[in-house]
């Protein structure tokens, strides 16, 4: 009797590792330093292992890329296996027009695991379903990069015996930067307190800030006494208990110690050039008389490079600097996840990593293609011309406390669209050929039932489809 195949495990977000998994990926990650460290730079791997001599990296780049494509192939060469690379678009058959959904199909029995990198937010969870192997998010759009916070969280650890309480401030485009949006919900969730440093215009997005709040559990504190408004000048404080999700201080936490409390590490991010249309803005520069002030006298200084001109480069000989050490460290920490997905390590010691996506905590509602609303993100995969036909809209149904109202949050590239935005949206049941105005129909729907249900911008484009209001409902909008 053939053994059944585990399901197979993909890593599109930080969020799809728990913190135990996290952890494991460290403990592997120490062990290949220790066995195969260069006697000379402890923090560089200098030698190989044969655990994936029957096994083949696929790298999808549609981006450029130096560390995260070079750090995976050679962290696939350091374990053994092979690599198989399309690092350019332009001599690949995307130059073709191929669909991102074909080729990942077509890649798929080329090799063993795959790594992508695509401009498109939601591209590699896209790959994920379309994939017979598990597939790395190596950076996509302006969504998420959650090997490089595992770097970031490894290379934090090894300056830190623990992560909890630590007073990081993050500096730069936090809106364009995947990088910053895995980087804060991992520092969130394994308690520490995160101090924004936005260039001029350049905030976490507002769905990044309100899943801090909302789902991390953290609570904005301003930094001045007499300013409780939740604006951007503000720090996020993970609670203490998983409950508390006030946004202002609370009796029983002194949030004159966390606001006076010396700075941990600096996380610079150069500006994200390829998000903006504009190609030049003001722009904060780390450099020596900065990190003067006492706050920052032992803080480390982190950056996931490569920079331009937002970290002066006179600090790389600063004791505090460590983004180069940092930029070594994606090799043993991606041979860990490497290993660890491919099930190489049979360690009864280790937490194993179990096959597919965990199960969603929220319905999910998923549109047919081609008909009712679409992701409110213009560069979402979901709204490429090439991927459409492969792409359902699929949204999240998160929770409202009105009972009227919801927000749907895009499977792909985790954007929501806001109540607000949604207050002419109507909800069409196919069986019935008839709409109700608002969302509430999604909130009151039981799961297996919401197949039957599309969602239009406006009672407008519901009649065009064919559909009527629904007898004794309100022609008055709802959000």
């Amino acid at each position: 009797m053939t053994k059944p195949q585990p399901l197979t495990r993909h890593i599109v977000s930080i969020n799809d590792l728990s913190n135990r998994e996290i952890e494991t990926v460290f403990q592997v990650a120490y062990g290949f330093l220790k066995e195969l460290a260069d006697h000379n730079i402890p923090y560089r791997i200098g030698r190989g292992t044969s655990v994936a001599s029957k096994f083949i990296l696929a790298s999808l780049f549609y981006e450029p890329s130096t560390r995260t494509r070079l750090s995976f192939e050679s962290a696939m060469l350091r374990l053994g296996g092979a690599n198989i690379t399309s690092a350019d678009p332009a001599v690949s058959s995307a130059a073709k027009g191929e669909s991102l959904a074909d080729t990942i199909r077509v890649t798929s029995n080329y090799a063993d695991i795959i790594v992508i990198r695509h401009p498109r937010d939601g591209a590699a969870r896209l790959a994920a379903e379309y994939s017979q192997i598990p597939v790395i998010n190596g950076g996509d759009g302006s969504h998420e990069h959650p090997t490089q916070t595992l770097c970031d969280l490894f290379t934090l650890r090894s300056k830190n015996r623990g992560l909890r309480n630590m007073k990081v401030a993050i500096s730069g485009d936090l809106k364009g930067s995947r990088t910053i949006h895995s980087f804060v919900y991992a520092l969130a969730r394994f308690g520490a307190t995160i101090d924004p440093l936005p260039a001029p215009g350049m905030e976490l997005p507002p769905h990044v800030a309100r899943r801090l709040r909302e789902e991390f559990h953290c609570r904005m504190v301003s930094k001045s006494p007499n300013e409780a408004d939740g604006s951007i000048d503000a720090l996020y404080v993970t609670a203490d208990q998983p409950h508390q999700l006030s946004l202002y201080a609370e009796p029983e936490i002194d949030y004159g110690l966390v606001l006076q409390k010396k700075i941990d590490a600096v996380y610079v991010t150069r500006f994200q050039k390829e998000r903006w249309t504009e190609k030049e803005r003001p722009y904060p520069k780390i450099d020596a008389k900065f990190l003067g002030e006492g706050k920052y006298s032992h803080a480390s200084v982190m950056h996931p490079l490569p920079r331009v001109n937002e970290l002066d480069a006179a600090l790389d000989s600063d004791r505090r600097a460590i983004y180069f050490r940092q930029a070594a460290y994606g090799v043993p920490v991606r041979m860990a996840l490497i290993s660890l997905l491919l099930h190489l390590h049979r360690s009864k010691s280790l937490h194993k990593f179990p096959g597919g996506f965990a199960k969603a905590e929220h319905p999910l509602y998923v549109q047919r293609i081609g008909t009712g609303i679409q992701c409110a993100n213009p560069n979402c995969i979901t709204n490429d011309p090439a991927e459409r036909q492969y792409a359902a809209n699929k949204f999240y149904i998160m929770e409202d406390h009105s009972p009227q109202r919801c927000t749907l949050r895009c499977l792909y590239c985790e954007t929501d669209i806001e109540a607000e935005a949604s207050a002419h949206f109507v909800v069409s049941d196919s069986t019935r050929k008839t709409y109700s105005p608002g969302l509430a129909a999604l909130k009151h729907t039981p799961a297996d039932k919401l197949r039957h249900l599309v969602i239009h911008n406006s009672e407008a484009d519901a009649e065009a489809a064919g559909f009527a209001p629904r007898v004794g409902g309100k022609k008055a909008h709802a959000g």
